[in-house]
């Protein structure tokens, strides 16, 4: 038995002495260290031994297992320190580029408008986008029949208390009439919701930013002035403007303001369909129904409104000629800006 010990160990030794890589060290674990290895089959015949031969045929194997076991480890260490270390970089292989996140560019518009505003003098004022009925509609001075109340322009949640998604930022401005007084001078950014037909020009879920100054003796020629000035510092400085008359429930005397087409300087393009002028906001004198709605004498105090649509914007900057594309997550369009 003696004999045989000694032999597995001369060949163990061997084995030892030719360990190169993963897989030696592999066959020679499978040869000398698992359950039907060669040094436990010598294991398995110790039961055939006489008593008194055990403990030290015992005490040879024990030393035999011990050393292939420490000398399988200092190996398994040295070849993996040396394999990782020989790990070559392909120096021919691309660059990685790591791609940092930014600002969407609707949000880089709206935080680039409500800098303008509030380096104007006004502050900013948000509000639920879950109203109800009376701060959506009623206190805007919207008649109980009129169309915009329908469920085909408007998102209703629960009917039964009047519920709905806004149509607009404007209920903003009676939150903040009632709860303080004159001068009031904020601007209302946010998300609303309209029940439209998806296409290229119109979303069912979009951005607003309006505004509201009242104070004493507030005249129209303010409003423009403040229209102006915004306009020339969102597109630029020689721009022409032009007010035509409109109709908002919630204004009177209410307006539409166009600038000249900033990319082809009024002389007529695809994004102004060829007639030299873009419309970009909505505006007019707050109706004096809602001044009372929102708390305030309109026989003291006066103001003015206006209202944008932040993805027309957008869309007129980066020159994107169908809104979708700015919901649609494909990195090619939104990398660009």
């Amino acid at each position: 038995m003696i004999e045989e010990i000694k032999k597995v160990e001369l060949e163990l030794k061997e084995h030892l002495s030719n360990l190169r890589s993963k897989e030696d060290l592999e066959n020679f674990r499978n040869t000398f260290l698992v359950k039907k290895g060669k040094i436990q089959q010598l294991f398995d015949r110790m039961r055939e031994l006489p008593k008194e031969e055990k403990p030290l045929i015992g005490k040879l194997l024990n030393e035999l297992r011990s050393f292939a076991e420490n000398e399988f480890k200092e190996l398994s260490e040295k070849i993996h320190h040396l394999q990782k270390k020989e790990t070559k970089i392909d120096l021919t292989l691309p660059g990685r580029v790591d791609y940092i996140g930014h600002r969407h560019p609707i949000y880089q518009t709206m935080e680039r408008m409500v800098q303008i505003f509030v380096d104007l003098g006004f502050n900013v004022a948000e509000g639920p986008d879950i109203e109800d009925e009376y701060h959506n509609f009623d206190a805007l001075n919207f008649p109980p029949d009129h169309p915009a109340r329908d469920m085909q322009d408007t998102f209703f949640i629960k009917s039964e208390k009047k519920l709905l998604l806004r149509t607009h930022t404007s209920p903003v401005q009676i939150r903040v009439m009632h709860s303080m007084k004159p001068p009031i001078r904020y601007i209302m950014p946010g998300r609303v919701y309209r029940n439209e037909a998806i296409s290229a020009r119109s979303l069912a879920e979009f951005h607003q930013i309006e505004g509201l100054y009242i104070n004493y003796n507030v005249t129209f020629a303010e409003l423009k002035g403040t229209m102006i000035e915004f306009s020339r510092r969102m597109f630029g400085e020689n721009l022409r403007f032009r007010f035509r008359p409109s109709f908002f429930p919630f204004t009177e005397p209410s307006a539409e303001l166009d600038i000249s087409c900033f990319l082809c300087n009024g002389k007529g393009c695809r994004v102004c369909k060829h007639t030299g002028w873009l419309e970009i906001a909505g505006c007019g004198m707050v109706h004096p129904n809602v001044l009372k709605a929102g708390g305030i004498d309109p026989e003291e105090f006066t103001g003015y409104a206006f209202g944008l649509g932040i993805e027309r914007v957008a869309m007129l900057l980066t020159g994107i000629d169908d809104i979708r594309k700015f919901y649609e997550n494909d990195l090619r369009v939104l990398f660009q800006f």
